[in-house]
């Protein structure tokens, strides 16, 4: 693909150039430019470390390491020249060495590639806000790991693995990244060629099917643990809406900072929020319809997210204060 310049009615094509031409490094130029811009690579994505080497091996790192809004893994590979010499290789290597970092383990990285960067995130926070999830929901943190290359040029074995890969089930891309100098300045034209964008849509809507199918089949081992309640029998996302709402009605917290002033610790930051502050996307984790009006006037919302974990932290502390509560057993 050629570039133009378009001035007085006249097109004029860019010159294509070469990264070692311009004197630019694959490391402390195209890697450091790349993270702090990785839309470019990969969209709605979030960097949480680079030059990754968790393992014996030093010599072996992951040059850039993200997650996705689905919370998969992905291995970000870079070279400057113009066949990515088997970097399909490599990435596969720390696709299958990744594979099984739990969700803690990646908010480990993630806070130190935040202090090498001088960024004040807790980290646990920040990947829940990106993948916009309840810790309990993150189980399967890392489930499938995608791979991106990004080259200024792609060799033909390459590209054929690529694509025997993805037809595998292997989510592999390849990014050709290819400079031009203009007027002195280098620009950078970014395309993706393995899958063209057209199959690339049709594939997400694949795996998304299959992924719907498979939760579905694995619903037998969620807990459906229920609790006795003011004589009523309810499940945890119902507990925790009449729990709330009790308590806030003893309390009369002023405000939904007070609220989370007075269970620091006992809940997260999603667990109750703004009835305005809740996006479209997001409404379906929470109790919309059931809002309760603070002595501010703020309207709150109670999280329908529930696993054994958090709200077992939760009834530790209501019983603390009175609340009595009883774990259904043999369910």
């Amino acid at each position: 693909m050629a570039l133009y310049n378009i001035s007085n009615k006249t097109l004029t094509p860019l010159d294509r150039t070469t990264f070692t031409i311009e004197g630019l490094q694959e490391r402390y130029d195209l890697q450091e430019a790349i993270k702090n811009n990785i839309a470019i690579l990969a969209p709605d994505c979030l960097v949480i470390a680079e030059e990754f080497s968790d393992w014996e091996d030093s010599r072996r790192r992951i040059d850039i390491l993200a997650i996705d809004k689905q919370a998969n893994l992905i291995v970000i590979e870079l070279k400057r020249d113009e066949f990515g010499a088997h970097m399909e290789l490599q990435a596969l290597r720390y696709a299958a060495m990744i594979s099984t970092m739990s969700f803690s383990k990646a908010c480990e990285y993630y806070q130190d590639y935040l202090s090498k960067n001088g960024l004040e995130i807790d980290a646990r926070e920040g990947i829940l806000d990106f993948v916009e999830l309840q810790d309990t929901e993150l189980v399967e943190f890392g489930k499938d790991v995608r791979i991106i290359l990004a080259s200024a040029g792609f060799s033909k074995e390459l590209t054929t693995t690529a694509i025997w890969l993805r037809d595998k089930g292997v989510d592999i891309s390849c990014v050709k990244i290819t400079p031009y100098n203009f007027k002195g300045d280098v620009l950078i034209n970014a395309e993706q060629i393995i899958p063209v964008p057209e199959l690339n849509e049709y594939q997400v809507r694949f795996r998304e099917k299959r992924t719907e199918q498979i939760a579905s089949l694995s619903k037998t081992e969620k807990d459906y643990s229920s609790y006795k309640y003011k004589g009523l029998e309810l499940n945890k996302r119902k507990l925790a809406l009449e729990i709330f709402t009790d308590w806030i009605k003893k309390e009369n917290p002023a405000s939904l900072d007070d609220i989370k002033s007075k269970l620091e610790g006992v809940i997260k930051n999603r667990t109750i929020a703004l009835v305005d502050s809740v996006s479209d996307g997001r409404k379906n984790r929470y109790h919309m319809n059931d809002a309760i009006q603070l002595a501010s006037g703020e309207l709150v919302v109670i999280s329908n997210q529930w696993g054994i974990v958090n709200i077992d932290r939760v009834l530790k502390f209501f019983r603390q204060d009175g609340f009595v509560v009883e774990k259904i057993e043999g369910e």
